[in-house]
């Protein structure tokens, strides 16, 4: 005779009253039948009606997770609703009990005997998930910089916290992810150990920098899994929802780390012009201290890479094998390899006077430039407006743009240029690059650094300029047309860097300036 423990009588018992539940809503409003949907996942199964879904806690115990008692659900469904109230308020509403009445039915929110608990929200279109319009169309500027003051927020609400259990953590990750790979048939046995390898090696070198950024109070309460599936768009503004709530161990990181797994995922989807986007938005707005920790960011995008790729192999295998999960496995799988190991980062500076596109023209390189994201962009007008306190809107004196302070600019961009590269990322300066000696000295820097450069020296007439500079708004540049037609007669001496045609559209100069980059000449 078999003798059931206790333990698992128990389990059987919540799966069944479980099973009751779900078998409940798939025939109430919430199911196909009746114009619904189910989303189920390894963790949750979520209800969609026609304004409003109810997402359920699975009844299962994981290695991070732990659903398996009705009062553990009730918990996580409390804190899914703490933690994603401050992100996203329009989509969480309440926590709501699913209960049993006199009679033996199951009614949502009665006052019945509660039988399972569900954090109902606010319902939006599925297809305005940022990995769905990623995966359709080109992800606009204005969106990216949305996106990164979204998570900006984010970050500034989050409180500070101790870093140390944050910090040991990562090798158990690592550890972790390359465990399912090894039991993934089809993988390549020679990539998994290189990727764990060189994981375990950058994570251990990176551990003092992990440190000070912890005590720089750059460890913080994150959302946790901000992949764009978890960003919502609801008219039009992107919401960040979903964020993790069942460990706030988990989802107490660095900072960067939350941001790197948006930059990485943007990557994926080949969307590496919002990528970047996002990136300076960010590094724009959260101040110059981060500049020190971009050194992070290849263990950080690789680590987020290789997550998504482990949770999607365990859905395709949840599923039977489904093929085609397995294939985008397959892609974060190998991304993370290799955004383990970034390309050098060139020096490239993009100059030429006032009007001639040299702002617009760094946006749509820095995208371009490896590794991932792209380049910092660091604009000689930002910089100067910084120097003097002021926002990047504000007109400064003519004062401001006299000889000691035009030195003053070009050695800030100077230092901003070398912590980048020194952090092994890519720069691009935007600046007017007017006299030899400023050229000089950039090229200089490059050679120190031991980093490819390359000079691109921007020019347009008169007319055109001038019609650029009397078109500009909200922009922090203070040129005028008088600065314009002062310019004209300035002498630059011998420019040796590349000459780019800057006189048609952005997309014209783009391409000019990328056949500049790949031909000869730069040092």
């Amino acid at each position: 005779m078999t003798v059931q423990s206790p333990v698992n009588s128990a389990a059987e018992a919540e799966t069944e009253r479980q099973q009751q539940v779900l078998a409940f809503l798939d025939g109430s409003n919430f199911g196909a039948r009746n114009g619904g949907k189910r989303i189920d996942t390894h963790a949750s199964m979520v209800f969609l009606g026609a304004d409003r879904a109810l997402k359920i806690k699975r009844a299962v115990r994981l290695p991070f997770l732990d659903y398996s008692t009705l009062e553990k659900r009730k918990r996580a469904c409390e804190e899914e609703l703490k933690v994603n109230a401050v992100n996203a308020p329009e989509l969480y509403r309440r926590v709501v009990a699913i209960t049993r009445n006199s009679d033996g039915a199951l009614e949502i929110g009665g006052t019945g005997e509660p039988v399972e608990w569900a954090v109902e929200m606010t319902r939006f279109d599925e297809g305005q998930a940022l990995d769905r319009a990623a995966a359709s169309k080109t992800i606009e500027p204005s969106l990216a910089t949305a996106v990164a003051d979204a998570i900006l927020r984010s970050h500034d609400n989050a409180p500070p916290a101790d870093g140390e259990s944050w910090i040991a953590s990562i090798p158990t990750i690592i550890a972790r992810n390359t465990t399912r790979f090894r039991n993934v048939r089809g993988l390549d046995e020679a990539a998994i150990e290189q990727l764990d390898a060189a994981s375990r090696n950058l994570a251990m070198k990176l551990r003092p920098l992990l440190r000070k950024r912890a005590g720089q109070g750059f460890v913080r309460r994150c959302h946790g899994d901000l992949h764009l599936a978890n960003i919502a768009l609801v008219d039009g503004r992107p919401l960040l929802f979903d964020a993790i709530e069942f460990d706030a161990a988990i989802a107490t990181t660095d900072i960067l780390y939350d941001l790197a797994f948006t930059l990485m995922d943007l990557g994926h989807f080949n969307q590496g012009a919002a990528a970047n986007a996002v990136f300076n938005r960010y590094l724009a707005q959260a101040g110059d201290e981060n500049l020190d920790g971009l050194s992070l960011l290849p263990l950080f995008l690789s680590v987020r890479a290789a997550i998504r790729a482990h949770v999607l192999f365990v859905k395709s295998e949840h599923a039977g094998g489904d093929d085609a999960v397995w294939q985008q496995a397959r892609c974060y799988f190998d991304l993370a390899g290799r955004l383990i190991m970034p390309k050098s980062p060139p020096l490239v500076a993009v100059g030429g006077p006032s009007g001639v596109g040299k702002s617009v023209l760094a946006r749509g390189l820095a995208g371009l430039i490896e590794p991932h994201p792209g380049a910092v962009i660091v604009r000689a007008d930002v910089v100067r407006k910084r120097l003097f306190g002021v926002s990047e809107t504000t007109r400064l004196p003519k004062q401001a743009y006299q000889a000691d302070a035009n030195k003053r600019v070009y050695d800030k961009l100077l230092d901003m240029a070398r912590r980048v590269l020194d952090q092994g990322l890519a720069v691009v300066l935007d600046a007017a690059y007017l006299k030899d000696a400023e050229r000089t000295e950039v090229a200089a820097l490059a050679r120190k650094q031991g980093v490819r450069f390359v000079g691109l020296f921007l020019t347009a007439d008169l007319a055109t300029r001038l019609s650029r500079i009397e078109q500009r708004k909200g922009d922090a540049s203070d040129a005028t047309r008088d600065v314009a037609l002062m310019q004209e007669t300035f002498a630059t001496g011998a420019v040796d860097w590349h000459m780019v045609d800057a006189s048609g559209t952005p997309e014209q100069s783009l391409r000019n300036a990328r056949a500049a980059m790949d031909s000869p000449g730069e040092e």
